[in-house]
């Protein structure tokens, strides 16, 4: 797994000063929704050739819409990785 950027924590919703990192809650409507969101189909993708012609991001995490464990072919929360 490789290293956190601050920027990275402070998307997870991390305050970062001095070096510490402390959580913090957005207010409402901070995080903009992606317009261009694939659509997803209920149960998930496919395959992982249906998700990429959808025009999701790929690797899926588990727990994002369009991951199912199907494509997770090493149980490891990424589906369709490279």
């Amino acid at each position: 797994m490789s290293p956190l950027t601050l920027g990275a924590l402070e998307d997870l919703g991390y305050r970062v000063q001095a070096g510490r990192a402390a959580p913090f809650r957005l207010p409402v409507g901070a995080c903009p929704v992606q317009a261009d969101s694939p659509a997803v189909p209920a149960g998930g993708f496919a395959s992982c050739a249906a998700a990429r012609a959808a025009g999701a991001a790929l690797p899926l995490r588990w727990g994002q819409p369009g991951y199912r464990p199907g494509l997770d072919g090493d149980g490891d929360g990424l589906a369709c990785e490279r």
